[in-house]
């Protein structure tokens, strides 16, 4: 008689999906950095800074409030990347619901970014100023 054999287990199949799921949003951020502008400029925007923070030695506490800024502005821009992209699939012709979800989205990326510039603003600041002065 053969013995049972034993249950299949489900943790391998969880690492798949998850590496998968990982996989999937890594290919929509690069999606987004082909196909908008704005998106490339905050990459852009984002290499200076961190060379910037290299530079200027951040303390830990300065790099974290950095890295906070950054990743609420990529965060907002793939959201309104997001809201964009599904409000052109549901209404192809102009509704002014539609036009309003756009604007509240390139609202909230706005707001994220005049929080970033201000953080920017407090921490580097001095210190360029200090350069130039």
């Amino acid at each position: 008689m053969n013995p049972p054999s034993p249950q299949p287990r489900r943790f391998p199949a969880v690492l798949r999906q998850r590496a998968a799921s990982f996989g999937y949003a890594f290919r929509g951020v690069a999606a987004a950095l082909r196909s908008e502008i704005h998106l490339q400029f905050h990459a852009v925007a984002t290499v200076l800074v961190v060379g910037l923070g290299f530079y200027f030695h951040l303390s830990p506490t300065e790099w974290a409030l950095v890295a906070l800024a950054v990743g609420l502005v990529w965060g907002l821009e793939l959201a309104n990347t997001a809201v964009e992209a599904v409000v052109n699939l549901v209404s192809p012709e102009y509704h002014p619901l539609a036009g309003r979800a756009k604007d509240v989205a390139a609202g909230a990326v706005l707001i994220g970014a005049v929080a970033a510039l201000i953080v920017g603003l407090l921490i580097f600041g001095p210190r360029v100023w200090a350069l130039i002065y």
